[in-house]
């Protein structure tokens, strides 16, 4: 799991730097100021949880945590896939139902926030 979140972290930093770019240029005539906005709360989260993957997979690297490491690692995968993948999805296109999907990626983000917390307080 220690090297599913490392590289996780360093591909969710690598789509991080292209979306933002791709946002920031090629898109900046295509959206509103209001779905740019939306685009950029969508990479803004994933590079956090790209950091985050980084810092867990570091701490499971120093045997911190392996359950709740673990956990934090499939949740903020699936949590920033879910949440900024729909935001991306819904600047992107416009479809508003979209944002209904989002909640669903928060809520996986705070179940690895808490996970974290639990592994760290621990001391696993």
């Amino acid at each position: 799991m220690t090297q599913f979140a490392l590289a996780a972290a360093s591909l969710y930093g690598l789509l991080g730097v292209l979306l933002g770019a791709f946002g920031a240029h090629a898109l900046a005539d295509r959206l509103t100021a209001d779905m740019q906005a939306i685009w950029h709360t969508a990479v803004q989260y994933q590079f956090y949880h790209a950091l985050a993957l980084l810092g867990v997979g570091l701490l499971a690297r120093q045997g911190v945590g392996s359950a709740g490491t673990s956990v934090a690692t499939i949740c903020f995968v699936l949590g920033t896939l879910v949440f900024s993948g729909s935001l991306y999805l819904l600047a992107f296109s416009g479809l508003r139902w979209l944002g209904a999907i989002t909640p669903i990626g928060g809520v996986l983000l705070i179940v690895g926030w808490a996970a974290l917390l639990w592994a760290v307080l621990r001391g696993q």
